[in-house]
């Protein structure tokens, strides 16, 4: 069986492929693809907007439930290549590989529309997807779990530590304000202020501090898809068990909310317990539904986006990208094919929030009329 771009499950034929994990993949994928293209970036409905800082909306749950599946497909990829020892240096060069691709992806992507170079974004999404896949799936192939564990807990409280407590040059005091917390001086002397979010150049939401926690979030994934890969889910309590763990960590990142606030651009601590505690209570929820019992008839669309993750995340920077460069002519002006369908079909005929809500759907559409090809002729793209 093929595997994704960030390392798909692979299965032998006595254990049938659970369809939940693809499911919630697909679903997280789609969102993402959803609240990342809106018609108008000022006018959103306020689910589909990131937090301004503290606090968490649906949105923000998007990006932290793609990489705690990140996690879950690491088991199901390597957990054959993780007993064969003598395979380690092979199977860590393809993880690298794998990574150095995605990294690069998000890199030059944004070169299709704008070929400037001096202000080129080295901090963002898929960069951070293809470093924190990269190290868990070499903590995953080289560590027991309770090697794992350890890490994880040292991410989180480590990164708690060096956030609350160490203090920033030139500022003193440590603190989490969005110019003057530490992560935010570090991406400022790693990069240069042209190489970082155009929206602040003051700081980065996919900062380097902040790939710490994000590795906590890939490393609970890691143990969850080990907890789904063993036989213990035979026993229908274990997935009562399971949805405790993740009702138990919610509760655990609320508690720590009290005095690290849960902030998904500073990737708190309390924020990876909180989405991670969600990420399985739906995984849980999925499971049971779709694979206990059965219930498959929605599953295609979202399984055609979860088979083919990272190419789908691509193409919805790609083509919009792609009709934005073509011109048109609109009352003497030039403009580009996308705002013109948008500023002629849309925005007349519905509010603005609603025209940039069907905007983000339409983009959603677009992208899956590709990925729903690659699913139908059952092609997986690979790196």
């Amino acid at each position: 069986m093929a595997n994704t771009i960030v390392g798909d499950k692979v299965t032998s034929p006595s254990r049938p492929r659970l369809l939940s994990l693809d499911f919630f993949r697909g679903f997280t994928v789609a969102a993402m693809i959803l609240v990342n293209d809106p018609g108008d970036w000022g006018h959103i409905y306020w689910p589909l907007e990131h937090s301004k800082w503290n606090g968490c909306t649906p949105t923000d749950l998007v990006f932290p439930f793609f990489l705690f599946m990140v996690g879950v497909s690491i088991v199901y990829a390597m957990q054959g290549k993780k007993s064969d020892e003598a395979n380690h240096g092979k199977a860590i060069l393809s993880i690298l590989r794998r990574t150095l691709i995605i990294v690069a992806l998000g890199v030059c992507l944004p070169l299709i529309s704008d070929f400037q170079f001096a202000h080129l974004r080295f901090p963002g999404v898929l960069q951070r997807i293809g470093v924190v896949f990269g190290i868990t799936a070499i903590i995953y192939l080289k560590t027991n779990t309770r090697t794992q564990i350890i890490i994880a807990i040292s991410c989180l409280i480590g990164y708690y530590l060096i956030m609350t407590f160490v203090p920033v040059p030139g500022v003193a005091d440590p603190n989490l304000e969005k110019e003057t917390n530490l992560g935010a001086y570090i991406d400022r002397m790693v990069f240069t202020t042209n190489h970082l979010w155009q929206a602040s150049k003051t700081w980065d939401p996919e900062g380097l501090l902040g790939t710490i926690p994000a590795i906590g979030t890939c490393l609970l994934g890691v143990f969850t898809g080990t907890w789904l890969k063993s036989d213990r889910l035979k026993n229908g309590n274990e997935i009562f068990k399971l949805t405790g763990a993740g009702v138990l960590l919610v509760i655990l990142g609320l508690i720590w909310n009290t005095f690290f606030p849960i902030n998904k651009q500073l990737w708190t601590s309390s924020f990876v317990l909180f989405t991670a505690g969600l990420a399985i209570i739906i995984l849980s929820l999925s499971y049971w539904l779709i694979d206990v019992k059965g219930y498959k008839k929605i599953l295609p669309p979202f399984l055609a986006f979860g088979r083919n993750a990272i190419a789908a995340y691509v193409l919805a920077d790609v083509i919009p990208e792609i009709l934005s460069i073509i011109q048109v002519t609109d009352n003497g002006h030039k403009t580009n094919v996308w705002s013109y369908m948008y500023f002629h079909l849309l925005t007349p005929n519905f509010s603005p929030e609603n025209a940039s809500l069907i905007s983000a759907i339409l983009t959603v559409i677009i992208i899956f009329i590709p990925v729903w090809i690659l699913y139908v002729k059952k092609i997986t793209v690979k790196i």
